[in-house]
């Protein structure tokens, strides 16, 4: 039986807040949810935290970092796949690095599998990166990635077309279908083997893969999880001073944990880590010197500006609203 590649058809309220108890809060926490970010980073060097999950760890080529955003996508896109289709497949975008490449974003591509042969709308790959282009004109093609398990005949003739699109692009499989309980992911490149001038097979290295995330993706990655202890798997959005109360306390727990560290290691009870050492005069470094009196004069500054604006919102809203009560007289 003969594998060709085709062409497939296309399927086609504002909140009141009291602005002064939020700036006092705000502020009077702001010292140390400042070095969040760092801590967060020193615990995972302390903890051998997941967040940075290594999988199919190798010698070979770059690592691969994804974002959470590229996996709930394929997620998505192997939900609302058509009736029969026992798999997805879709373009990878994002950037590349010396030593790694980063998978910012994907989209699904339309194709029919069958023993035969596969079939794939090169010609809708293309139409969506055009349209990706004009909105994050620095994301590239780097890649492909397929849900499932396995690697077949046909996922060497799709390699094959990216191959054409980018230098070394890197195949992604996500087990969308939990076969071991969890989901899988792994990456890819191919690599040619055989003898010069016979028939020439080829082989998929796999490559180390990371886990990571923007500010901003983390804040959807933590709702998420906290819908896992709901009943009903919903979860309202927090207020902003709930936020600061949460981020507070989840940054004093991580001091608990530095200074926990600190002392087993001046005690004898845990070896000295030379990078966690580094880690922790860089924080140390990074505290900001201020006195009473100033820290007093940035505090009624910042609330002197938020009730201006606070003012100001309200202001317009009032005009909004009495302007859209004018129209309709």
């Amino acid at each position: 039986a003969q594998v060709g590649l085709g062409d497939a058809v296309t399927d086609p309220a504002p909140r009141n807040i009291t602005a002064v108890t939020f700036m006092g809060v705000y502020l009077h926490f702001v010292s140390i949810i400042f070095f969040h970010s760092l801590i967060s980073y020193l615990l995972l060097t302390i903890c051998n935290s997941n967040v940075y999950a290594y999988t199919c760890m190798s010698v070979y080529g770059p690592a691969v970092k994804i974002h959470p955003v590229v996996l709930a996508s394929i997620g998505d896109s192997y939900e609302r796949r058509n009736e029969g289709a026992s798999r997805v497949i879709g373009t990878l975008l994002g950037t590349i690095e010396k030593h790694s490449v980063e998978v910012t974003n994907c989209f699904s591509v339309p194709h029919n599998e069958s023993e035969d042969e596969v079939a794939v709308d090169m010609e809708f790959a293309k139409n969506m990166y055009e349209l990706h282009k004009r909105v994050s004109p620095s994301e590239v093609i780097i890649g492909w990635y397929a849900t499932g398990f396995d690697i077949t005949e046909h996922s060497v003739l799709i390699h094959e077309y990216y191959s054409r699109e980018a230098t070394n692009p890197i195949h992604l499989t996500v087990d969308t279908a939990l076969q071991s309980g969890k989901m899988n992911i792994r990456a890819y490149v191919s690599a040619q083997m055989g003898v010069p001038g016979k028939t020439v097979g080829v082989m998929f290295t796999p490559l180390s893969v990371k886990y990571i995330y923007y500010d901003t993706e983390r804040i959807g990655v933590d709702l998420l999880q906290r819908t896992r202890v709901t009943p009903s798997r919903t979860k309202g959005l927090t207020s902003d001073l709930s936020q600061v109360g949460g981020s507070a306390s989840r940054v004093q727990d991580m001091l608990a944990t530095v200074l926990t560290y600190i002392e087993d290691v001046l005690s004898g009870k845990a070896t000295a880590d030379n990078s966690v050492g580094r880690f922790l005069m860089d924080l140390i470094n990074k505290v900001p010197t201020i006195s009473a009196e100033d820290f007093e004069t940035m505090l009624n500054s910042n609330i002197n500006d938020l009730l201006m604006v606070t003012y100001l919102s309200n202001l317009t809203q009032a005009q909004i609203a009495l302007n859209e009560k004018l129209v309709l007289l």
